[in-house]
């Protein structure tokens, strides 16, 4: 399985729906609330150039947004 990584905020919609998806589908992740972690932030902002969330960084493959078809074929699911 590949590591996957996600820059969230504890309010975000979108967020709580890839963390729910990678539950449902046994992919593990680590997670950084880049809302009250400003080094994490800085990291997101420099990996994907944007400051909104979710963020997801796949080995290396960053995905803004929560796309389910993207998602799935980055991770391997699909």
């Amino acid at each position: 399985m590949k590591q996957v990584t996600i820059y969230s905020t504890p309010t975000c919609h979108f967020c709580m729906l890839v963390k729910d998806y990678m539950k449902a589908n046994n992919i593990p992740y680590t997670e950084h609330d880049v809302a009250s972690d400003l080094e994490k932030r800085k990291e997101m902002i420099d990996k994907s150039g944007q400051m909104g969330v979710p963020v997801m960084d796949i080995e290396g493959k960053i995905i803004v947004g929560f796309d389910e078809n993207e998602f799935a074929e980055v991770v391997g699911i699909k």
